[in-house]
């Protein structure tokens, strides 16, 4: 009989866990000093090498690669990520210990004394048996130390400072010239700089140092097998930077105007994983000790969620004279990502809010369309930031942009139309009064100025011809707005720093109260961290970024409130018990249904069928509750009529060390 073929993730699945298999080999020899330090550096680095390449193709597989349908696909997926991740980091702290260390500080002052010791730079010839047994770390630490004019592609330059709070980090100051060691997936990269002192650097700190042509003809055969390692170790680079040859050449065909570049957020959003997600901002933040919560506490008197810092809610209003790309571009979305921004990095989740768009005035967008029911929480432009940075610089970014895709390829991607910014605060450091602002949109990227969304044809300067151009620039309208009490009592609820729709509040406030009697009341002491049995808290952050499931669940909330008396509505405690019925009985069956296509932006069609699952499933199971009488039955599970996905251990239980959020900052938002 013939070997059953493996599919192409059990395939993966077998490759980690001979990675898995050879770190533990290589953390256990490392403990008990079997072997040198060299060996057990290098071997460390060919893991790290193969842990990489095997997140990389894991990445890539998709459902059309296996031999067979697999269950619970996506789940399965992203247990294998995890778990390459884990063992990149264990990998990560044990190449610091094992690596060599670089020359001192003093390397270009030696005295006489050092020179006796064989040290001495000038005595080249010499030192060539003492370089033969170094090996490659010595080559490699002499060229850390070349000044910034060599032609090392690995050299780069720090864009702003950055200190080091954790061991191993490596801090930095801007201008700084550094070569890379290592370059990771996760986004920190080891380095080297010019002291030959070594540590962890957020990639978004650093920027490729320019090669000079001038010594690009010496040491021939290092320069190839430099080229080759750079290659493979910047691949994602290289693919930015033919998003940009594309951007470029859709405006040199007039397919879009000359302002308009690749979103720098929705890079953000595909790049970094949850980093800039909503559900990643909802999860609870940890203190700098890591014993306790920064965000969450609770009131000893009321047993409420305690209070903290306040926010501010705004409109988007609309959008003028912002141009339209070409007749060789199909738009299939126009939307505005928003987040806190100071000037240099993003300091919130990146908010989605998509315009209508109506083919009589097709330079003009707007929000909020009018419609019967509940506004969906993607078309809602009223919302809400809170953040708990205390820069003076402090403001909303706001990025116009489009989904297309290319007539002639097919190829899809995200554009910036423009950016606005509003600043919080005025010059004198008070808050903005609530009233309309008309904010001009500006072309490039942030941290692009003077660039024009559009080139202009009026020519001349004349007071007539100033007043049309100004009628002519594009604008967006935001209006910052007050709210009632007890919108404002539930915003206090929420994570310290969050954005997202107004209209979701009520929702988010039930589940921070959830989290909070589930980490700081029943937990045995605030030092367990056994996994938590909860699949609300599992599964709730899952619908920021699905916002149709997020509209399914307001609209089974709000029938569930039309039948509620005035003292129920009061009760914290009969609240919570029915939130939890409803959750159970709308959205987390919706999670689990094998027709629900998976979520993706962008795509009509997936959305129109995504649409009508929701509704279809939402009125069975509204059925099925009125004929019993009962809500949040977990026998709809099993019932034959009702097909589910299988369950995973992470859709039923809620790891706190797992998604809980660390007191880290991040790096400037900027791309090499």
């Amino acid at each position: 009989m013939a070997p059953k073929r493996r599919g192409a993730l059990q395939l993966v699945q077998r490759e980690v866990d001979e990675i898995n298999k050879q770190t533990d080999s290589l953390v256990k020899d490392v403990q008990n000093q079997v072997g040198s330090t060299e060996e057990a550096f290098q071997r460390c680095q060919e893991l790290q090498m193969s842990s990489e390449e095997t997140l990389k193709k894991l990445k890539e597989l998709t459902k059309a690669d296996e031999l067979a349908p697999v269950g619970n696909y996506d789940q399965r997926k992203q247990e294998e990520e995890r778990r390459l991740q884990n063992m990149l980091e264990r990998l990560n702290s044990l190449s610091l210990e094992l690596s060599p260390p670089g020359p001192s500080s003093a390397a270009g002052n030696v005295s006489k004394e050092d020179s006796e010791d064989g040290t001495d730079e000038d005595d080249d010839s010499d030192d060539d048996d003492d370089g033969d047994t170094d090996g490659n770390d010595g080559e490699d630490e002499k060229r850390a130390v070349k000044p910034s004019s060599q032609s090392d592609p690995r050299i780069y330059t720090v864009l702003s400072d950055f200190k080091g709070e954790q061991e191993g980090d490596l801090s930095v100051q801007r201008g700084e010239v550094l070569r890379i060691i290592r370059k990771t997936a996760d986004g920190w990269w080891l380095v080297q700089d010019t002291k030959g002192s070594r540590g962890l650097v957020p990639r978004t700190y650093l920027k490729v140092q320019k090669l000079d042509e001038d010594d690009s003809d010496d040491d021939n055969e290092e320069s190839e097998e430099e080229e080759e390692e750079v290659e493979e170790l910047t691949e994602d680079r290289d693919k930015r930077r033919f998003s940009i040859d594309a951007t470029d050449v859709l405006s040199a065909m007039g397919a879009i105007p000359s302002g308009f570049r690749p979103s720098t957020l929705n890079t953000l959003l595909v790049e970094e994983g949850e980093t800039y997600r909503g559900s990643h901002y909802i999860q609870p933040e940890l203190s700098q000790s890591q014993l306790s919560f920064k965000d969450l506490f609770l009131d000893p008197d009321t047993g409420r969620v305690g209070v903290s810092l306040t926010c501010v809610c705004f409109t988007l209003w609309g959008c003028r004279m912002i141009p339209t790309p070409g007749v060789g571009v199909q738009v299939l979305s126009r939307h505005i990502r928003l987040c806190a921004f100071d000037g240099a990095q993003v300091l919130s989740n990146i908010h989605t809010v998509r315009a209508a768009y109506n083919s009589k005035s097709p330079k003009t967008w707007s929000f909020s369309p009018r419609m019967t029911g509940i506004l969906p929480t993607l078309l809602d432009g009223e919302c809400f930031l809170r953040c708990d940075s205390t820069d003076p610089n402090l403001g909303i970014l706001f990025e116009l942009g489009v989904t297309f895709i290319r007539n002639s390829t097919g190829e899809r991607g995200d554009l910036s139309c423009g950016w606005a910014f509003l600043k919080l605060t005025d010059d004198a450091g008070k808050p903005l009064p609530n009233r309309t602002y008309e904010l001009p949109v500006n072309g490039g990227t942030p941290y692009e100025t003077d660039v024009a969304v559009e080139a202009s044809a009026t020519k001349g300067c004349g007071v007539f011809q100033q007043m049309l151009q100004a009628r002519r620039q594009p604008k967006l309208i935001v209006k910052l707005k007050s709210t009632n009490s007890r919108t404002r009592t539930q915003l206090s609820l929420l994570p310290d720093t969050l954005l997202h729709s107004l209209s979701c509040v009520h929702l988010l406030a039930l589940h921070r109260q959830l989290l909070a009697d589930t980490l700081l009341m029943d937990r045995p002491t605030m030092q367990d961290a056994d996994l938590i049995c909860s699949p609300i808290l599992s599964t709730f952050p899952v619908l920021l970024d699905q916002t149709d499931l997020l509209d399914a669940l307001r609209s089974a909330w709000l029938e569930a409130e039309t039948s509620m008396s005035r003292a129920q509505k009061r009760d914290l405690s009969y609240l919570k018990q029915e939130f939890i019925k409803v959750y159970m009985s709308s959205v987390y069956f919706l999670l689990h249904s094998p027709s629900l296509p998976r979520h993706r932006w962008g795509d009509p069609p997936s959305e129109e069928q995504r649409a009508r699952v929701v509704y279809a499933t939402l009125e069975t199971l509204k059925n099925l509750q009125h004929s019993t009488g009962q809500s949040g039955r977990p026998e709809v599970f099993v019932e034959q009529t009702h097909s589910h996905l299988a369950f995973d251990i992470s859709e039923l239980s809620f790891d706190l060390l797992r998604v809980a959020r660390k007191n880290t900052n991040k790096g400037p938002l900027f791309f090499t």
